[in-house]
């Protein structure tokens, strides 16, 4: 493990290549992260258990249980974020990671750049969204949006947990119910760094639509083909 000395978040880099990982690491501390290691998803649980971790960056491909099976466990628990990293580089694999939860992808060989590009954009997403304290839940079809606590409740009372990014986009949609928002306005408003992966902000917005509509009667989010979506419903401040 290797770490900064400063209050910095903390990342874990889960990859199998023991120089790619290390190259990795080196740059993120460089950069002012503090930085934990894993080979395989079994030391990911580990460290997950042990240290506060901000954000995951996940290999697909591990010995053993694959990145996207923890990937999909992180999203289920309402964890970190995650940037998923593959060599291949298939539109499925990108596709499929989105779907499992992961939050951004990007295809190895990568820029260190680019990679603390994409750190910083994810670290931003959840900074903005804890720090939004003005008016911490809204009330919209049913729903209850608690910002601060993370949680949706729907209109039966189950809390529906969202990740990172599709509560990145329900805040954005909350600020501006009933209007029609652009695919490119809501990535570039979910994620400033511009660092985004083609279609995530589609597959986000259908992730998030089968929550919603799941637990009510109509259509909580519209689409405009070839405008954008829109958050059909009325929204009051609690």
């Amino acid at each position: 493990m290797t770490s900064s000395q400063t209050a910095a978040p903390d990342i874990l880099l889960v990859e199998d290549d023991d120089e790619l990982r290390s190259e990795m690491a080196a740059y993120l501390v460089q950069h002012g992260y503090g930085v934990h290691e894993a080979a395989n998803v079994r030391e990911a649980r580990l460290k997950l258990d042990l240290e506060s971790i901000q954000l995951v960056v996940l290999d697909v491909m591990l010995p053993g249980e694959t990145g996207l099976s923890l990937c999909k466990r992180l999203a289920a628990e309402n964890g970190p974020p995650v940037l998923m990293l593959s060599a291949m580089g298939e539109t499925i694999d990108r596709v499929l990671g989105l779907e499992l939860g992961a939050d951004d992808y990007v295809v190895k060989p990568l820029e260190p750049r680019e990679l603390l590009a994409r750190v910083r954009a994810l670290l931003r997403r959840r900074s903005v969204a804890a720090s939004s304290k003005k008016i911490s839940v809204y009330a919209f079809a049913g729903f209850q949006f608690d910002l601060m606590r993370r949680q949706l409740k729907a209109p039966d009372g189950d809390i529906l947990m969202l990740t990172p990014g599709e509560l990145s986009l329900l805040g954005i949609f909350i600020e501006r119910p009933q209007k029609i928002l652009s695919r490119e306005d809501l990535s570039r408003w979910s994620n400033p760094e511009g660092a985004s992966v083609d279609r995530a902000v589609d597959i986000q917005i259908s992730r998030l639509r089968r929550k919603l509509n799941d637990k009510s009667k109509g259509e909580i989010i519209r689409t405009h083909r070839g405008l954008g979506y829109t958050l059909e419903a009325a929204v009051i401040p609690l």
